[in-house]
């Protein structure tokens, strides 16, 4: 478990007169069981870092009382049924930090919401009931939501997670519910491989240990959850891989109609790995066509250089057949001579294109996922059929044990086997989180089915 000493060692970006950098605002998300407080605790980070108005606060009370987690649940169903269904977006900013939170829905049916919410965040605060666990208990059990959320947001390289411990001020004795708690969540994060950034006992309804510390309280003397906020890092982009990037929308420019030294049309999209650069040699994939980079403009359509995670436009230097979604990725780079003068080496494209995928499924259809079934498949900005060869196994969420199975049902995780219909430049999720990404469509209801980590 890593300690709040190496998560401070990790500089939080600031501008050169020192002031909080937009560059630097964390996007996190909130996720755990049904009623886990996740909500109020949004709420409660919102009033006590006084990022909410007045008038605001008058219009989310219930009986007299405020009811914070009102402050996030908008949809008209919500409030009825006093339940999360949607991702709901804030922003609030303190002295040191800006942050944009996602507050995830707890419901097993929803749990695409959270899939989507996890994807782009750069942390995730899991949210732990005390009072609905058997605290007294040293091996106590958690609750099974509790494992699926942290078990996803480890699979969707999640690059930071939290467990924030709730409503210990609801139970006889706090401090031997937060001993016993801490360490199931120890035990189970070892077991599963999750590296958590900090623990951390609050109480969303009265605000300790939230933005304001409660000094000793459950025996806790560390930072408070807003504290440990602040010091975690921003998702690293993939800058240090070779170029990629997926075409989302071609504008042909007017404005280049005499300049013959280079294409009439900008190429725009979000590089997903590496960087680019005038002089870039590149590969239109799937054309297999090479060209050079003449131009890159930024979002701001200003010239100059544009690394991973970030918008782009690119114009190269000659007329090339590429439309929305096709790649333009590093040119191959030449193998090593043969050894025979008579064979002439293949070059060695930067991201080998692959028809067969070996997978981590997040499953979120009604439906279950079985053999032989056909989805459409979206990769970057590319439709593809995919036919599921082998369901391998199923994860047990309860046990982390891999068990054999036939099909996934809702919400379930397991190991599948994909056959595109034509290759993609896919790459393992571990290297690349763009280029290991891609989501099944069902093809009738065109219904979201499932998130697809490539192994």
């Amino acid at each position: 478990m890593t300690t709040m000493n190496s998560i401070a060692a990790g500089a939080i970006p600031v501008s050169a007169n020192g002031t909080n950098d937009p560059i630097s605002a964390l996007k996190f998300i909130t996720c755990g069981s049904v009623d886990d407080g996740k909500s109020t605790l949004i709420g409660r980070l919102l009033v006590d870092s006084k990022a909410v108005l007045q008038d605001h606060l008058a219009g989310v009370q219930r009986g007299g009382e405020t009811d914070l987690a009102l402050l996030t649940d908008g949809l008209s169903a919500e409030r009825e049924q006093g339940i999360t269904i949607d991702v709901a977006y804030r922003y609030f900013a303190t002295e040191t930090r800006k942050f944009i939170i996602g507050d995830a829905p707890g419901h097993e049916q929803y749990t695409r919401n959270m899939v989507t919410a996890a994807s782009s965040a750069d942390a995730a605060v899991v949210l732990v009931d005390a009072t609905k666990l058997d605290w007294q208990n040293p091996d106590l059990a958690l609750l099974p939501q509790t494992r699926r959320h942290s078990l996803l947001a480890h699979l969707l390289r999640v690059n930071a997670l939290v467990f924030a411990v709730n409503k210990l001020d609801a139970v006889q004795d706090p401090v031997l519910a937060w001993k016993h708690i801490q360490g199931a969540l120890a035990r189970f994060a070892q077991a599963a491989g999750i590296d958590v950034c900090a623990t951390v006992p609050v109480s969303a309804l009265k605000g300790w240990n939230v933005v304001d510390a409660h000094s000793g309280w459950c025996g806790y003397e560390g930072p408070t959850l807003l504290q440990v906020l602040e010091a975690l890092p921003n998702t690293p982009a993939d800058t240090a891989l070779p170029l990629a990037f997926p075409v989302q929308w071609v504008e042909k420019s007017s404005s280049s109609s005499s300049d013959t030294s280079q294409g009439r049309r900008v190429f725009w999209g979000r590089v997903a790995a590496g960087n680019v650069a005038p002089g870039t040699p590149v590969q239109i994939f799937p054309s297999g066509q090479l060209a050079t980079v003449a131009q890159v403009l930024d979002h701001a359509r200003r010239p100059g250089d544009v690394p991973a995670g970030t918008s782009a436009g690119i114009i190269l230097d000659r007329e090339v057949d590429v439309s929305r979604g096709d790649w333009i990725v590093a040119a191959p780079t030449e193998a090593a001579p043969a050894e025979d003068d008579f064979d002439t080496p293949a070059a060695v494209p930067a991201w080998p294109a692959r028809r067969e995928l070996r997978t981590t499924v997040a499953w979120m259809d009604d439906e279950p996922l079985v053999a032989g079934r056909v989805y459409w498949a979206l990769h970057g900005h590319r439709w593809v059929k995919a036919k599921v060869k082998a369901v391998v196994h199923r994860l047990n969420i309860n046990t982390l044990a891999e068990e054999p199975a036939t099909q996934l049902d809702p919400n379930a995780i397991g190991h599948v086997d994909l056959l595109l219909q034509e290759a993609i430049p896919a790459a393992a999720f571990g290297t690349a989180r763009v280029l290991g990404s891609l989501i099944l469509v069902d093809t009738a209801s065109h219904k979201t089915a499932g998130a697809v980590l490539v192994n």
